[in-house]
């Protein structure tokens, strides 16, 4: 059974993570108010800068957001080009590239995440291409295995017996099939990137702490937990966790939407 659920709930997270630092405003940091607990005036606490922790957890949700989209969209388009380059070639090239695809999916992510984002440290550019220059073979594998399976359909073979050209061909049968799938697997990656940016900023090799961002902010949470602040780790947490389990819901959703486009025979 088709559900909106998914969708519904990400649009609150994004509505969320726009409007509420708008409707906030600016915040200045106040010592004399750090680390409350959750109450009236601060419904999620405050930081240990004072700041209102649900205000700076929108921000950091924003910010996890925008870097999450640019990565999918980068490693989708990366994936997308190696896969379709691939399946189209054919013979040693697509042997070669597919070998290309296994190297990098046998390099553990994590690490090379790290030392590509500990070069230039704390430049959101840096943590982009971390994240899209390992995420791209699993787009990769996808389109190229999509492409060989429509072009073994029948009515791809009965376009070409009719005198079809490749172009047609392509553009009729093939790449409707493959955008449908690009699509599926961007959303796909978009929990993986907000984990992996969420994770990056919290071992310190991410954003500098004076950017907000959900793995900044529990970077900060780990000693204020310490002294009692639960909430300054719970509610980042819980962002992180939402938007990551919704994304996940919405690519499972469109997976199950998707199907190869028929298309016409001429």
């Amino acid at each position: 059974m088709r559900t909106n659920a998914p969708w519904l709930v990400l649009a609150v997270i994004v509505v969320a993570a726009v409007c509420i630092p708008l409707l906030a405003g600016p915040q200045v940091a106040d010592f004399s108010a750090a680390l409350r607990p959750p109450g009236a005036g601060h419904p999620a606490g405050t930081d240990h800068s004072g700041y209102d922790l649900l205000t700076r957890t929108a921000e950091g949700l924003r910010v996890s957001l925008l870097i999450a989209v640019v990565c999918a969209v980068v490693a989708t388009a990366l994936g997308l080009a190696i896969g379709v380059a691939a399946a189209l070639a054919g013979g040693w090239l697509d042997a070669v590239v597919m070998r290309l695809v296994d190297g990098v999916n046998a390099l553990p992510h994590l690490v090379v995440g790290i030392v590509i984002a500990a070069m230039w440290r704390g430049a959101p550019l840096a943590i982009i291409a971390s994240i899209a220059l390992t995420h791209w073979p699993a787009v990769a594998r996808v389109v190229r295995a999509e492409l060989l399976a429509v072009a073994e359909a029948g009515w791809v073979e009965t376009s070409r017996l009719a005198g079809a050209s490749r172009w047609f061909t392509a553009r009729t049968h093939l790449i409707p099939a493959v955008t449908g799938q690009a699509l599926v697997a961007m959303v796909v990656l978009l929990p993986h990137a907000v984990w992996h940016e969420s994770t990056l900023s919290f071992l310190g090799v991410g954003l500098s702490p004076d950017r907000a961002s959900l793995g900044t902010l529990l970077s900060e949470a780990r000693g204020d937990v310490l002294t009692g602040a639960w909430w300054t780790l719970a509610v980042p947490a819980a962002a992180l966790i939402a938007t990551a389990l919704a994304f996940a819901a919405a690519g499972a959703s469109l997976r199950d939407r998707h199907r190869a486009p028929t298309g016409q025979v001429w």
